[in-house]
């Protein structure tokens, strides 16, 4: 039902009334659209393979969008995704831009599509080196991880962040799911928490069961470094940054963590529950995803 109330107010010179219009349904939509959810996220159906993590990354900016949050999607532009069948397109305003890791130029790119059937928007990050070429997302044709994925990830949390600055967006809540976007939590807190749109930003973090084989490799500290983000800030870590190195990282500078996966990595979990964040495991029913998300989210938020 909506509900219109009507305010009369006489003016003072002609006796003359002026009449105010409130619609309350308007307002209370407004009120539930000012909290800001930025999802950066892995993988998005039906740009890649249906997985858990595809579509985890499709139906919960979905959903949280019907809930009443304002929402943007970020993933990155895999080489297996179809331009053409997706309907991408080049954003020239939000492009151009050169990141520097490990010494070395990577011009970044933005694309965009909308997510069939839904009002979601994605954003895509791509890059010649880092995506275009690579004919899988993290493996090569022989199964194995790609040497430089560590510097993908850096490029990948690197070009999210600026293109939001770009688009002078303020998110409430960052949400990242899958190892690509681990590193996001760091910059966050560190290299950009300085900046306007992340001073007052919180973050979370969703683990998964799917993880790299292969370490991140002895030079990932030093690529990581930008800004106030310092590689002498990682000697709790691993020199060789494996797989639950860089959820540690991603855990200990997150606000929140969701156990998104039953077969989460043990260690991992374990470390999250003893880091005293608060956490929450994933609804098993469809119906409470929504609620159980929307009381998350404002807990974090306090």
């Amino acid at each position: 039902m909506r509900i219109i109330l009507i305010f009369s107010m006489f003016s003072s010179k002609r006796g003359e009334v002026s009449t105010f219009f409130i619609n309350f349904a308007y307002c209370k939509s407004y009120l539930r659209m000012e909290k800001k959810v930025l999802f950066i996220n892995q993988e998005i159906a039906p740009y890649v393979p249906e997985t858990e993590m595809s579509l985890f990354g499709c139906d919960m900016p979905n959903r949280m969008q019907e809930a009443g949050f304002e929402i943007r999607t970020f993933m990155p532009k895999w080489g297996t995704i179809n331009e053409r069948r997706g309907q991408l397109h080049e954003v020239i305003r939000l492009s151009g831009m050169n990141l520097i890791i490990d010494d070395t130029d990577h011009p970044l790119i933005i694309k965009v599509a909308s997510i069939p059937q839904t009002r979601i928007q994605v954003y895509f990050i791509d890059n010649e080196d880092y995506f275009q070429k690579r004919s899988a997302m993290t493996k090569d044709e022989l199964g194995n991880d790609y040497p430089d994925n560590g510097e993908r990830a850096i490029f990948f949390a690197r070009g999210v962040l600026e293109t939001v600055k770009k688009l002078r967006w303020t998110p409430d809540i960052i949400h990242c799911q899958g190892w690509m976007s681990a590193v996001i939590p760091f910059y966050v807190k560190t290299a950009y928490h300085d900046e306007p749109q992340f001073t007052n930003s919180k973050v979370i973090t969703s683990l998964f069961s799917e993880q790299p084989h292969d370490d991140l490799g002895t030079n990932f500290k030093r690529c990581l470094e930008f800004r106030n983000a310092k590689a002498s800030m990682l000697k709790k870590y691993g020199d060789k940054f494996d797989f639950i190195e860089l959820g540690k990282l991603a855990i200990d500078y997150s606000d929140g963590i969701v156990q998104t996966s039953e077969n989460v990595n043990a260690d991992l979990m374990k470390y999250a529950v003893e880091s005293n964040k608060s956490t929450l495991l994933q609804p098993t029913s469809d119906d409470a995803i929504k609620e159980k998300y929307t009381e998350f989210y404002n807990n974090i938020l306090g």
